[in-house]
């Protein structure tokens, strides 16, 4: 269902990294979105995504024209790869969205080494190039 949602009516998608008390209903959800995150819970055509401790259950707010709606989905197998990083909040993309719905990380993380490996490629051919042959 989640994964259906036409995107057209809502522009606005966000996403709360790390976890929440899933525990929360319609008014904590809007009280974290309105204080926590200085959003607009009323927001037209906004969703706001929260994940929780265990990655395998979603909760969706938004609001429609007669109030709100909260949508909750836990999954069977396997975990959301849900972001983690300390930021207040995301906002997504359609295209991000489908991706995390599809069960892929949205987590843009490169391994330090491959970052250190990379440079010292670059160091070594620059240097090559630096003492090349002469004419």
């Amino acid at each position: 269902m989640l994964k259906d949602l036409d995107l057209k009516k809502y522009p606005h998608i966000y996403i709360a990294p790390g976890y929440t008390d899933m525990r929360q209903g319609i008014n904590g959800l809007s009280a974290l979105v309105q204080y926590q995150f200085r959003l607009d819970p009323l927001g037209e055509g906004s969703i706001f995504m929260f994940c929780g401790r265990k990655r395998d259950r979603i909760k969706v707010l938004t609001h429609d024209q007669d109030g709100y709606v909260l949508l909750y989905k836990r999954t069977f197998k396997g975990r959301y790869q849900w972001p983690m990083s300390e930021e207040d909040v995301k906002a997504l993309t359609p295209y991000e969205f489908g991706q995390l719905m599809e069960g892929y990380s949205l987590e843009k993380s490169i391994d330090a080494d491959a970052i250190k490996r990379i440079r010292k490629a670059g160091r070594i051919m620059a240097q090559a190039g630096e003492g090349g042959q002469s004419c």
